[in-house]
């Protein structure tokens, strides 16, 4: 069994790193924009809109759900997914104060 490292790094950036790789994905990022223009929807809604299969499909809901960043509620036979606005909102302040520490040039090349 592979070890990992992770764990030696603080929490705040194992959770920008968990947040970034959920967002790592092209089909992801599709994912979160039809959800945000949605606001809810059953998997096969996010089927028919990417051109993946539905096992794929589902395999980024449960990235991303595992990241924090959507939930899916049980109605029924199917599962409805949405942003989990609070999550979301923690994410949004998470990577952007990871993004707006500046940054300065060396003053020769690297």
């Amino acid at each position: 069994m592979a070890t990992t490292k992770s764990n030696e790094f603080n929490i705040k950036e194992q959770k920008i790193a968990e947040l970034c790789k959920a967002l790592a994905h092209p089909a992801r990022i599709a994912i979160i924009n039809f959800l945000i223009k949605k606001k809810e929807c059953i998997c096969s809604e996010v089927v028919n809109e990417l051109p993946l299969s539905q096992s794929t499909v589902s395999q980024h809901l449960k990235e991303l759900k595992n990241a924090g960043l959507i939930k899916g509620d049980i109605v029924g036979p199917r599962v409805c997914y949405c942003i989990d606005l609070k999550k979301w909102n923690e994410a949004k302040k998470i990577i952007n104060l990871f993004l707006s520490q500046e940054a300065t040039q060396a003053d020769k090349p690297c």
